[in-house]
């Protein structure tokens, strides 16, 4: 089978996020199949940045084909943003053709977050004669309305939810990353025989000769671990979608307690206001973003892992963050402060969950992770990566996805 995926924000272990194209082609190559990777050279979740001199410059990866689509740059989610976005849908949507005549696709995958990419995957299917696929990342525009409070009426968000209704009516199947996405899908004309729903996941050999940590973090966390400190980690992007200060608050709740120190490794835009907020701390250290290889050594030396969100409607949906699938196959105890219906960490029996934007209560619940007996946080470790070998790796996603190409 000759897969197309047209994912704008699409990398690779080497380049940096998103990783879920990547993984999912690397498994479908290992079963027989042809894969090609449409992504924008532009990209806001991408460390490494993309050199090219013109639209639909391929280079090969692993083994995977990416057509690079050149468009222009941008910082933050504001009209250059906009502006980057509907260039990378307006040249595919118009060399859709060229697209469909050197690939020969025999499904295209939509999956670019926002869902505009579907009018793109939609007019190659039918020069293909191929099946629509839309992978739905986070529900847009909900995702835009609800996070950055932006009214139904906007022009912008008219244009994405055309977009989501198009996919719905016009697709043959939809993958959802979320799984109590049914009642929204169908009150915007989805038929709910089309829809499947697949999680992100954990690549397994990522964990098996994973990098050194560079020296820095490994002088920093080795001389905390020598002071008997008991490491809260955060690894991930400093986005206000993670509600960092809420962490952060909790270490300002802690500062007198010499036990627990605080420490978040990674980048974002963020990053400079929460140091400079929060620099008056001792017990909280910032360090730099390591290399994907490197996550696995690195997550070792942490006690707990914490991530979270804001509040907001969005998460009744569920979470499929990539953190967490890392923080559980860390064999590691988390907390997660976030209000979700569908809580993994509860049924994995993998740590705490506490209320959103709560950091009174998301330090009590560090105290008592604290407290807990090294065997007990153990254990909770163990049940995590068990429960994520079993229900979220990617071998098996990317059969699943198959199984449901085959069957639309």
């Amino acid at each position: 089978m000759n897969i197309l995926i047209i994912n704008h924000y699409a990398g690779s272990p080497e380049m940096g996020m998103e990783f879920r194209p990547f993984y999912f082609a690397t498994e479908w190559i290992k079963m027989g199949h042809k894969v090609s990777i449409l992504a924008a050279d532009n990209s806001h979740l991408r460390k490494r940045k993309i050199n090219i001199n013109k639209s639909f410059t391929e280079e090969i990866i692993d083994g995977i084909k990416y057509i690079w689509v050149k468009t222009p740059a941008y910082q933050g989610n504001g009209i250059a943003r906009v502006r980057n976005i509907f260039s990378f849908v307006w040249q595919t949507y118009f060399n859709a053709r060229k697209i469909a005549k050197e690939i020969c696709p025999d499904v295209i995958i939509a999956s670019s977050t926002y869902p505009s990419d579907n009018y793109v995957a939609k007019k190659i299917a039918k020069l293909s004669n191929a099946k629509h696929l839309y992978e739905v990342h986070d529900l847009w525009p909900l995702s835009p309305m609800e996070l950055g409070n932006m009214s139904k009426y906007h022009p912008f968000i008219m244009l994405m939810q055309h977009g989501e209704n198009f996919a719905y009516k016009y697709c043959h199947a939809v993958v959802s990353m979320l799984p109590n996405t049914k009642e929204h899908m169908a009150n915007h004309g989805l038929n709910l025989n089309k829809w499947f729903y697949i999680p992100n996941g954990i690549r397994t050999e990522d964990w098996d000769n994973p990098e050194q940590i560079p020296e820095k973090h490994e002088n920093v966390l080795n001389r905390l671990k020598e002071q008997n400190k008991f490491i809260v980690g955060y690894v991930g992007g400093h986005a206000l979608s993670n509600a960092l200060d809420t962490l952060l608050d909790s270490a300002e709740i802690l500062k007198n307690n010499n036990k627990i120190v605080f420490v978040l490794v990674g980048d974002g835009v963020e990053k400079p206001s929460l140091e400079k907020k929060y620099s008056h701390l001792e017990n909280v250290i910032f360090l730099n973003p390591v290399r994907k290889n490197s996550i696995p050594n690195l997550l070792q030396k942490m006690d707990v892992l914490c991530f979270g969100t804001n509040k907001s409607k969005l998460y009744k949906y569920g979470i499929s963050m990539n953190k967490m699938m890392d923080y559980m196959m860390a064999s590691k105890p988390i907390i997660q402060y976030i209000d979700t219906e569908y809580d993994i960490i509860k049924m994995a029996k993998a740590g705490f969950t506490v209320e959103a934007q709560n950091p009174t209560k998301l330090s009590e619940s560090i105290i008592n992770m604290a407290n807990l007996s090294e065997n007990e946080r153990i254990e909770m470790g163990k049940s995590a990566k068990s429960f994520v070998l079993q229900n979220h790796n990617y071998e098996k996603l990317a059969s699943d996805f198959i199984k449901i190409v085959n069957s639309a």
